[in-house]
Parts: C-alpha cells; sequence; structure tokens
C-alpha cells in the first residue's frame, strides 16, 4: 500500500523546530520562518546540542549577517509562492524591499553573491516546484494553475516548466500518473 501525501512545509518545519526547541528546554518563540527569539540566555552545552538536533534534520544556523538576509529573502519568496492569489500577483522588487527594508538591487547583489544564482532564478525554480505540486495534488487545471502562479498565460507557464524539468506540464502528469499505477501494481 501507498500513500500520497500533500504537506505544508512551513508548517512542517515549524512544528521540527518547536519539538527540539521543547526537547531542551529553551524558553524562546518563533516569530516568523526561520526565526526564533530566545527569552533568555542558554548555557552553551544546552545550544550546542540543540544545533546538533537540527542538522540531523538538514537544518543549519545562520550566523553571519548575508546569508541571514538571503534566508530571509528565500523566507518572504516561498510564503508569496504559497499564499493566497493576492499576494502572489505583487511585484516581487517591491514587495521584497518593502517587506526586508532594503532596496531590491541590495537584496539581488547580495542573494547573488551568496547564492550564486539571481532571484528571479531562485523564484522560478521554486514555482516550477509548486507548478508540480499542484499538478499532483490538486485537482486544477493548467489554466487555474497559470493564473494561481501569477503566469501572463498557459503557454508561458508550460515553456518555462519544459525549460526546467525537460517535459511539458501535461507530460509531467501523465508520467507520474503511469508511474504510481506502476507502484500500485
Amino acid at each position: 500500500m501507498e500513500l500520497y501525501i500533500k504537506y505544508n512545509i512551513d508548517m512542517m518545519c515549524k512544528v521540527l523546530l518547536q519539538q527540539q526547541l521543547d526537547k531542551f528546554k529553551i524558553n524562546c518563540k518563533v516569530t516568523e520562518p526561520g526565526y526564533v527569539k530566545f527569552k533568555e540566555n542558554i548555557p552553551m552545552e544546552t545550544y550546542h546540542g540543540f544545533i546538533a538536533s537540527l542538522k540531523q534534520f538538514g537544518i543549519e544556523i545562520v550566523d553571519n549577517q548575508k546569508s541571514i538576509l538571503v534566508q530571509k529573502i528565500k523566507n518572504a519568496i516561498i510564503e508569496m509562492l504559497y499564499a493566497d492569489k493576492g499576494m502572489q500577483s505583487l511585484k516581487i522588487s517591491s514587495y521584497l524591499s518593502e517587506k526586508l527594508g532594503e532596496s531590491y538591487r541590495t537584496l539581488s547583489q547580495v542573494f547573488s553573491e551568496v547564492t550564486f544564482i539571481s532571484i528571479e532564478n531562485f523564484i522560478i525554480l521554486h514555482k516550477i516546484e509548486r507548478v508540480k505540486q499542484l499538478l499532483l495534488t490538486e485537482n486544477l487545471s493548467l489554466t487555474e494553475i497559470s493564473f494561481m502562479m501569477n503566469y501572463s498565460s498557459v503557454a508561458y507557464l508550460s515553456q518555462q516548466f519544459k525549460n526546467i524539468t525537460g517535459v511539458t506540464p501535461t507530460a509531467f502528469q501523465k508520467i507520474m500518473r503511469q508511474k504510481r499505477y506502476l507502484e500500485i501494481k
């Protein structure tokens, strides 16, 4: 028997983080994705144990200003891509500048310097991942997904999808259905 699961990565990370904080009895508040505010100082031994525990789940502590800013940019983009349609239709440069209190030029330069990819390419990659998730978990047409993800047309979405994955969205759906069918047998 197999199950196909729909999940919310942001919620999973928050729950996992909170579980680890509770495990180490750390008094703090998770204020936004990827940000924890400690209410009191904690012993270094506890802190190092907490960090080691997070590493088991692929979670790392970001400790320099540029990396922190990049993580905030990533969080804001992912928040935007998984939000309601109203938020996805905002202009990304204005949205990031306003949310993070920096010029888009500064954000873009720091992001590219730290990640070796542009903000635009990061967004495209994550939009395509979101489209793949929607194709597999939601009963939406490509037109609905295109509108939801703020593409100018279905053709543009299909072109971008094929450029990233090597197949069209329709072919991707067909391949995944066949794979599921073969796995069930």
